[in-house]
């Protein structure tokens, strides 16, 4: 379709080990709208990793291989470009948000210096504008004391810091599809969420599509426009966040749902000890505060 972005079609990816051959994607459709926001949900090992770095070839290992399928990128399949193609699509047109931030950044050199050297790679611009784009990009992400912060290396910052840094390089060169891959995981609550309303920011305010993997349908439910379901390798249920987080098809979809606590507390409920309880308050929480209120669990 026209308004697609990112076409994942008949994916299937397996990974030769000692113990034989692990199916780890088996036939994967998946499809990020231009503008849009999907969320591809699943439990540990259910392929939603792979399935996202297989996009811009990062499985990081040549016992994997892809068997079969095409990934369309505005109309290109991209295994069927080159490893120099490839690096001017990462970064230039496909930005990468890891989920630890401390990994993904070289201890070596300040924030400064890595930001400018993804960007002139993908840029024909001299050092003193990169050095302005690095820290417009701080900035957009609304980074303190973005200007101090350039001179600063990845252990002088907090968590949260780090991974508004890594959104940040993604961003710089301002591609049309963000790869978030549990962009959240390590992270407190608090910042958790304020690193969710920067992802939806984005979204509203550049246009950037997001392809956000995640285990957990409170993300969803706050940040996604669509949603598809993995497990064992296959997507068992796809289709906006609206219809699947209220009208879950598949079987263990709506297992999952079950498992995501309610919004609305019984009298039963609420004769539970408060201790045991805040679990559910939680999720509550970072269901509703800021989400898409259209979305209903």
């Amino acid at each position: 379709m026209a308004d697609d972005l990112l076409r994942i079609e008949d994916l299937s990816v397996d990974f030769h080990t000692d113990g034989g051959v692990v199916h780890a994607v088996k036939h994967a459709n998946i499809t990020v709208r231009d503008g849009g926001i999907l969320g591809l949900v699943g439990e540990s090992g259910s392929g939603k990793s792979v399935t996202s770095l297989s996009v811009l070839g990062l499985l990081g290992t040549t016992r994997a291989e892809i068997t079969s399928g095409r990934i369309l990128f505005r109309g290109a399949d991209l295994l069927r470009k080159g490893q120099a193609e490839l690096r001017r699509i990462r970064g230039g047109h496909i930005g990468l948000v890891s989920q630890n931030a401390l990994s993904a950044l070289d201890p070596s050199f300040t924030i400064g210096a890595q930001l400018i050297e993804v960007i002139r790679r993908h840029q024909k611009v001299d050092k003193a504008n990169a050095r302005k784009l690095a820290l417009e990009a701080l900035e957009l992400v609304a980074l303190p004391e973005a200007e101090r912060r350039m001179k600063s290396y990845p252990h002088e910052l907090s968590g949260g810091q780090r991974q508004r840094v890594v959104i940040a390089i993604a961003l710089s060169c301002r591609p049309e599809l963000l790869l978030a891959d549990e962009p959240t995981t390590a992270l407190d609550a608090t910042v958790q969420k304020q690193i969710l309303d920067l992802l939806l920011e984005i979204n509203r305010e550049l246009g950037t599509a997001i392809l956000i993997v995640t285990h957990d349908f409170g993300v969803v439910a706050h940040l996604c426009t669509d949603v598809a379901v993995m497990r064992r390798g296959e997507v068992l249920e796809s289709g906006t966040a609206e219809q699947v987080l209220s009208s879950p098809e598949h079987p263990y979809t709506q297992g999952l749902m079950k498992a995501v606590p309610r919004l609305r507390l019984s009298a039963q409920d609420r004769a539970v000890p408060r201790a045991e309880r805040r679990l559910t308050e939680f999720s509550e929480s970072a269901l509703v505060g800021g989400g898409r209120e259209r979305v209903a669990l």
